[in-house]
C-alpha cells in the first residue's frame, strides 16, 4: 500500500509540473527572455541568417505575390531579393560598407544611396524587425499552438494604415514561420510565409559585395549599369564610345516599352480631390502629371525614362513592400520609386510621408488606363 501511495504521489507531482509549465514548456515570460537573447546573438560577431518565402500584398485590385529571399550577416550587411513570378521581375536591395544599393536587372541599372537602412525602419520580412516588435510591445498578446508561439503586437511601419501584426515563431529555435500585417479593419494587407530559415549560415562579407552580386546578373545588363553616388549625383561610367561623364547608356529593353497609360491611386486622403491629369505632349518618356488639392496639395508624376541616371538628392530609403523608395527634401518632399519600368514621384509641401506611402501602395499592381 505504501508503494502504491508513492506511485500515486509521483503521478500527481508530474501532472502538477506539466500544468505549471515545467518540464520543457515555456510561458510568455520565458519565451520573451529567450527572444531577447536571440536578438543579442544576432548583433554579435557571428550573427547571421538566411530565409526565403512568399509575400502576398493585398493593396491593389488583385493580390500580388513575391518570392522573398533575405540574407543577413553581422554587423550590418543585408541582401534582399524580391521577385514577382507573375511578371518575371526581380529587384535586389543590398547593404554593405559602400552604402545601400538598389539593383534592378530589368532596367539594367544600379543605384546607390547614403542611408542607414534598414536601421530604425520597419521591414516586414526582416527577422530583427519581428523581434523588435515583439520585445518593445508591453501589450503584446501571446498564444501557443502545436508547433509555434504566436504573438500579436502593434505594427510600426511607415504607413498608418498598418496597425497590427501577427507573428508565428517555431518552438524549436524561434525561427519565423509566418507574419501577417493588418489594417484598422483587421484586413490582412501583407502576408509573409517562410518556407526556409537558417541561422549561423556560411555567408561571408563577399556575399554582400556589390560587384559580386552584379556579376550574377546577365553580363549584357552589367555593362549598362548606371550608378547614383552618395551625393545623389550620377557616377561617371567612362563609356569608350564617347559618352559624356555622368550619363548612362540607354538600356536596350527600354527603347521598345512605349506608353504605359495612366495609373491612378485607389487611395486618396480625406479632404483631397483630383484636379485633373496632364499628359506631357511629345514626351519621350511618356510622362503624365496627376494633380490633387484640398487638405493636402500634391502631384504625382509618372514616366518611363530611357535614361535612369538621374540626379537624386540624398534621402531616406523607405520600404514599400514590393520595392523600395527614396524620400527626399525638407520643406517640399518627394517620394520616388520604380516598378515595371515606370518611375513614380509624389511631390508635396504638406503631405505626410505616411500618406505618401499609402498612396504608393494603392497604385501597386494597377494597369494603366
Amino acid at each position: 500500500m505504501r508503494r502504491v501511495s508513492w506511485v500515486l504521489l509521483a503521478a500527481v507531482l508530474c501532472f502538477t509540473l506539466v500544468l505549471s509549465g515545467c518540464g520543457g514548456k515555456k510561458d510568455a515570460e520565458g519565451v520573451i527572455k529567450d527572444l531577447a537573447k536571440v536578438a543579442d546573438q544576432l548583433e554579435g560577431e557571428k550573427g547571421a541568417y538566411q530565409g526565403k518565402g512568399v509575400m502576398t500584398i493585398n493593396t491593389g485590385s488583385t493580390p500580388q505575390q513575391y518570392e522573398v529571399e533575405v540574407w543577413y550577416q553581422a554587423p550590418s550587411y543585408y541582401r534582399i531579393s524580391l521577385t514577382n513570378g507573375q511578371k518575371d521581375l526581380t529587384q535586389i536591395v543590398l547593404r554593405n560598407d559602400e552604402g545601400v544599393f538598389v539593383l534592378t536587372p530589368s532596367l539594367n541599372k544600379s543605384f546607390r544611396f547614403k542611408s542607414d537602412w534598414p536601421e530604425n525602419q520597419g521591414q516586414v520580412y526582416l527577422y530583427q524587425t519581428m523581434l523588435g516588435s515583439i520585445l518593445s510591445d508591453s501589450t503584446r498578446q501571446f498564444a501557443e499552438i502545436e508547433d509555434a508561439y504566436v504573438f500579436e503586437v502593434a505594427a510600426n511601419y511607415h504607413s498608418h494604415a498598418l496597425v497590427r501584426q501577427k507573428i508565428w515563431l517555431a518552438k524549436d529555435n524561434y525561427s519565423p514561420k509566418q507574419i501577417q500585417v493588418s489594417d484598422s479593419e483587421a484586413k490582412v494587407v501583407v502576408d509573409v510565409r517562410f518556407s526556409d530559415f537558417t541561422f549561423d549560415t556560411n555567408l561571408t562579407k563577399d556575399s554582400f559585395d556589390t560587384n559580386r552580386n552584379l556579376s550574377a546578373m546577365n553580363e549584357e545588363n552589367k555593362d549598362v549599369m548606371a550608378e547614383v553616388g552618395e551625393d545623389g549625383k550620377p557616377v561617371a561610367q567612362g563609356d569608350p564610345a564617347g559618352e559624356q561623364p555622368g550619363t548612362a547608356a540607354e538600356p536596350a529593353a527600354a527603347q521598345h516599352l512605349g506608353a504605359f497609360g495612366i495609373i491612378e491611386p485607389s487611395y486618396t486622403p480625406a479632404g483631397v480631390v483630383s484636379k485633373g491629369i496632364q499628359e506631357m505632349a511629345n514626351s519621350e518618356d511618356h510622362a503624365v502629371i496627376l494633380r490633387y488639392d484640398g487638405v493636402y496639395q500634391y502631384t504625382i508624376m509618372e514616366s518611363r525614362p530611357l535614361d535612369r541616371a538621374v540626379s537624386l538628392a540624398p534621402g531616406q530609403v523607405i520600404d514599400l513592400g514590393f520595392t523600395v523608395a527614396l524620400l527626399t527634401g525638407d520643406e517640399q518632399q518627394t517620394l520616388t520609386w520604380t516598378t515595371e519600368g515606370v518611375e513614380y514621384r509624389i511631390t508635396s509641401g504638406n503631405l505626410p510621408a505616411s500618406e505618401m506611402v499609402q498612396i504608393a501602395a494603392s497604385m501597386h499592381g494597377q494597369s494603366g488606363k
